[in-house]
């Protein structure tokens, strides 16, 4: 896309990258909590190494790529821009992802959701246990790596389940405004529950913050 900044004597066309804020680097997001806060459901040394390693990679790789990016569109070589587009993705949907995913966990989290959340639970799958078991059942299914999603459909004005593969971004690739994420990533569990996917699937629900997914539900229905 070509701007044009317009005054009284002249309109002057300038190139696409004078269009652009200079960019800021995406940085680690703090956790709000401890590495220990979500024990004994996600241990300690799970979430240093998922927030402080894998998280880290994700922002970090995506600002090398963007770098990139920024170089090829001001050469106007189309071809590495195309070339970049794997790389921009995953760790880009990495990065949105995980910023996502440690808002919606908490120490004092778990319990059911309260108020129109709830309502709109209810209303969509039946009873708060029909949503968890679907959800559980879609995340458990993932096969490899992967994410388990409430999203918010805003043209239905419905909660609506869905599954993304490795770190596909949920409203990037569906539309779906994502609420809750459930990371199905081996290193989201490994160390504490090996191999077994539904045994973390059945803890992670003693720490979903709930008012964060509220909130998520508020705003987006604006």
């Amino acid at each position: 896309l070509l701007c044009f900044f317009s005054s009284r004597s002249s309109a002057k066309l300038v190139t696409p990258l004078g269009c652009l804020v200079p960019r800021q680097k995406h940085t680690l997001p703090d956790l709000p909590y401890d590495y220990a806060a979500l024990e004994p459901h996600i241990n300690a040394e799970i979430m240093q190494l998922h927030h402080s390693k894998h998280h880290a990679t994700y922002v970090n790789n995506l600002n090398v790529a963007e770098e990139k990016y920024k170089e090829a569109l001001a050469k106007g070589d189309v071809t590495t821009q195309v070339s970049l587009q794997p790389a921009l993705k995953f760790n880009g949907g990495g990065h949105i992802n995980h910023t996502i995913f440690w808002t919606n966990l908490s120490p004092n989290g778990g319990g059911e959701p309260k108020g129109e959340l709830m309502e709109a639970i209810k209303r969509d799958f039946g009873s708060f246990a029909n949503f968890k078991e679907k959800l559980t059942a879609v995340s458990v299914g993932v096969q490899g790596s992967g994410w388990g999603w409430l999203g918010y459909n805003k043209e239905q004005g419905r909660l609506q389940i869905a599954a993304c593969a490795n770190q596909d971004p949920l409203q990037g690739t569906t539309g779906l405004i994502p609420l809750l994420g459930i990371d199905v990533w081996e290193h989201a569990y490994y160390l504490q529950y090996k191999n077994v996917r539904p045994d973390y699937l059945k803890a992670i629900w003693n720490v979903i913050n709930w008012d964060n997914v509220s909130s998520r539900y508020a705003t987006c229905k604006k």
